[in-house]
């Protein structure tokens, strides 16, 4: 028996079917669809796909004559009894209650959106299913002004298929960056160009109250909204697992082996419910449907006699947004602060710079200070972003270190890349670092400057004049090694636009006898950081 469907339900209910062909398979569904695509509901909110039949992947109906499977929609679990393997199960038409015996049972039961607890909250919609998507769609159709409480992935998917529909859309994001899988830095050009294309966002700031027409903030803010969408997280849906008496961890996630087994020996369970390993240590909860497919497979496969072992997760994941692109994985530098960590930022174009239509990308490597071990990456973009985050989720699949990086063969003509592809680049510039190159990072610079340290900019005039760092000395890279000796003895951090100068600086300095460091990511990181920075401890955006 397996109680959801979607992803993890149904991965595992077709892969247990390829694997024995005589099994008996009941699979119960809460809803009124058991195999939809999730991930494309925002995109039918924006019209982007047309047809809300398009979403659904699989009815009962196909799925028993392809299948054999016995799936019974609006058909709800409401009780576990692990000493006879039991479910009884209410049908949500006619409200009869029945009890089913299973030898297998299996958990999907997926995550809920968090409703916050403030007045008029009942007005808020939120999106898990086809049922919540017809809502938002019927309630944008008169619609003028949007109200999303969230600025995480669907916060962001769905203001920006709302904003399609001519719609204004105001974020409103308790933290004081978007999307939180990035590090501050890294999520400002989101930010930056939902200012540009005239959406409302607040920062650091929550709902206080729902009102007919319109929502108040925390901070007393009142902005009108004709409709109001919850998108502030999720919660996995383990309370039924908690009634059965299955270990749970502290954020409610069922606790599950390596096997997807949880603490009973007859129970499995699979996707966002579920409590992962991260490939970093710990456990979270990783809602990824990705994983979720991943993992119903291998809940199969144990059930069949024919176990493998889930490998920790990467959470690796992507967002389009206005035209940018912005995907990680693994740990932010945000969540392994205190541990002794690299952190390199690199703006390379996304294919060669001879070639038409190049852009560039902002990229972020974590890597261990003491093991070299990939915790993590980041990029953001309009071209390129996708590829380069896949391919270092692999390589940390592989173990390959951060300076391996450098040696992967990848696959390059001047539209799809570079003959130093941005990811071998990565992997220079590790290797640099390793090699005793000292770099500061865009957060660090104030406090090396109070303690001493010069702030060389070498950069060209024009550069220098356009923007520049307060305090900073311009010499430039061509300047530089007529000044080099009269340095002798300094400590000095020397930074171009993206670092690459600043390298060729940093290694000529040190060879006449300067202590020398480079502004990891250049100018250009330092000036989103510092831009993030400022718009953290704002409460309104105009």
């Amino acid at each position: 028996m397996i109680i959801g469907g979607v992803a993890g339900g149904m991965s595992a209910a077709t892969r247990l079917r390829r694997l024995d062909e005589r099994a008996r398979i009941i699979v119960l569904e809460r809803g009124n669809d058991v195999s939809f695509a999730n991930c494309g509901l925002p995109y039918h909110v924006g019209g982007v796909i047309e047809q809300r039949s398009a979403l659904v992947l699989q009815t009962p109906e196909a799925l028993g004559a392809r299948f054999g499977l016995d799936v019974r929609v609006r058909t709800e679990a409401i009780a576990i009894d692990r000493s006879s393997r039991s479910v009884t199960v209410r049908d949500l038409t006619t409200g009869e209650l029945t009890t089913i015996d299973y030898d297998a049972l299996v958990l999907s039961p997926g995550a809920s959106p968090r409703r916050p607890d403030l007045p008029g909250v009942e007005r808020g919609l939120v999106l898990r299913d086809l049922a919540d998507t017809d809502a938002i769609v019927a309630a944008a159709q008169d619609a003028r002004t949007v109200v999303i409480a969230g600025g995480g992935f669907i916060g962001l998917e769905l203001a920006e298929n709302l904003h399609a529909r001519g719609i204004h859309v105001t974020i409103v994001q308790s933290a004081p960056q978007l999307l939180t899988a990035l590090d501050l830095e890294m999520a400002h050009p989101l930010l930056v160009r939902a200012r540009e294309e005239g959406l409302g966002v607040r920062l650091s700031n929550r709902l206080a109250q729902i009102d007919d027409e319109s929502v108040t903030l925390a901070d007393g803010e009142m902005l009108p909204a004709d409709v109001v969408v919850l998108a502030v997280g999720v919660q996995p849906d383990s309370s039924l697992a908690v009634a059965a008496g299955l270990d749970v961890d502290t954020h409610g996630g069922i606790v599950v082996d390596e096997h997807q087994r949880t603490t009973d020996p007859h129970i499995w369970a699979v996707g966002d419910a579920v409590a992962k390993s991260l490939a970093g240590g710990g456990g979270a909860l990783v809602p990824l449907a990705g994983l979720a497919n991943r993992h119903g497979r291998l809940a199969a496969d144990a059930i069949a006699g024919r176990p493998h072992a889930a490998v920790p997760a990467l959470g690796t994941a992507v967002i389009g947004f206005l035209g940018l692109t912005a995907a990680s994985v693994g740990m932010t530098e945000r969540a392994l602060r205190g541990r002794s960590i690299r952190v390199i930022h690199t703006h390379p174009l996304d294919h060669a710079g001879y070639y038409p239509g190049a852009t560039t990308l902002a990229l972020k490597l974590i890597v261990d200070a003491e093991t070299d071990a990939i915790l993590g990456a980041q990029a953001v973009g309009e071209n390129g972003v996708e590829k380069r985050i896949d391919v270092i989720a692999t390589a940390m699949a592989g173990h390959i270190t951060g300076r391996g990086l450098a040696d992967l063969e990848l696959a390059y003509a001047p539209q799809y890349g570079s003959a130093k592809d941005p990811v071998n680049l990565l992997g220079y510039v590790d290797d640099n670092l390793i090699d005793g190159e000292l770099s500061v990072q865009w957060h660090e610079l104030e406090e090396r400057r109070a303690s001493g340290w010069k702030l060389i900019d070498v950069r060209t005039d024009g550069e220098y004049e356009a923007g520049a760092i307060a305090g900073s000395e311009l010499i430039t890279l061509d300047d530089l090694r007529a000044r080099a000796e009269s340095l002798r003895g300094d400590r000095v951090i020397v930074h171009c636009k993206v670092g690459q100068r600043g390298h060729t600086a940093a290694r000529m300095l040190r060879q006449y006898g300067v202590t020398v460091a480079n502004l990891d990511g250049g100018y250009l990181t330092w000036q989103a950081g510092r831009a993030a920075t400022v718009d953290a401890v704002l409460t309104k955006e105009t």
